[in-house]
């Protein structure tokens, strides 16, 4: 079996994107009515309709599925499923916590998810910055990958031109410029969150049914206005990547990164 043949198995983008993105904003939107309620407003019932409670147990089935499955195949764990693990625990956890019994909501909703959806962008850029100093830099999971990149020959390059200081700065440097584009990712999910849940009528009828609607759409327009932005910011960071690695090296850019 060649080298190439030999890589870890990559995630697929376009499925992170559906399993952990569309599937569960279709879930929420089309799934959250509750029948009965539907009925009571003398509004249209559809089969689809099967509540709240449930629709947000099967939003959040699919990106919990997801990475289970790719456990089972690959037989290791994913860092991106690991990620979006942990976001479903916390936003079913905080969902059970601010659902009253009566079908109400309590009233910092906004506030406390604003919370949630800025504690993870804010955990994932201090990991990326902190795990420079060790021996499994994040830079290397999400950008800087055996996976994409030629290492082996790179560093092999970089040493026999005793370039390993720039070479370590150019990392650096990469390392900070990812992190602080997922502090920026904090701020603005927090304010995000804030637009799409501090109108929600806490005390209505169908207090849940618009939480999990606001939720739906918090999750869609956050991909697009956070979720875009971090991905051209790793587009700028691998072409710096690339460009600094050829000027350390003397290789050329299909030297520098492995055939795909």
């Amino acid at each position: 079996m060649s080298e190439i043949d030999a890589k870890p198995p990559q995630e697929s983008p376009l499925t992170n994107i559906l399993v952990n993105v569309i599937l569960p904003v279709l879930a929420l939107s089309h799934l959250s009515k509750d029948p009965v309620l539907q009925e009571k407003l003398e509004k249209t019932v559809h089969f689809w309709h099967i509540g709240p409670g449930k629709a947000m147990i099967v939003a959040l089935a699919f990106p919990i599925g997801y990475g289970i499955w790719f456990f089972l195949k690959h037989r290791r764990t994913n860092f991106f499923s690991l990620v979006g693990l942990g976001s479903v625990i916390l936003t079913g956890g905080l969902t059970l916590y601010l659902w009253n019994a009566d079908g109400t909501i309590k009233p910092n909703a906004a506030q406390l998810f604003g919370i949630k959806e800025a504690s993870i962008p804010l955990v994932l850029g201090s990991a990326i910055f902190l795990s420079h100093w060790t021996r499994s830099p994040l830079l290397n999971i999400f950008l800087y990958s055996p996976q994409v990149f030629d290492i082996k020959r790179i560093e092999k390059e970089v040493r026999a031109r005793d370039a390993m200081v720039p070479y370590g700065k150019l990392l650096f440097s990469s390392t900070i410029i990812f992190s602080c584009s997922f502090l920026i990712s904090t701020v603005l999910n927090y304010f995000v969150a804030q637009y799409f849940l501090a109108d929600i009528n806490t005390q209505a009828e169908d207090a849940l049914t618009l939480y999990n609607e606001a939720i739906s759409k918090l999750n869609l327009w956050g991909f697009v206005f956070i979720g875009v932005p971090i991905l051209v910011v790793l587009s700028i960071i691998m072409l710096r990547l690339v460009k600094g690695l050829r000027k350390l090296t003397g290789l050329e850019t299909e030297e520098v990164l492995l055939p795909r």
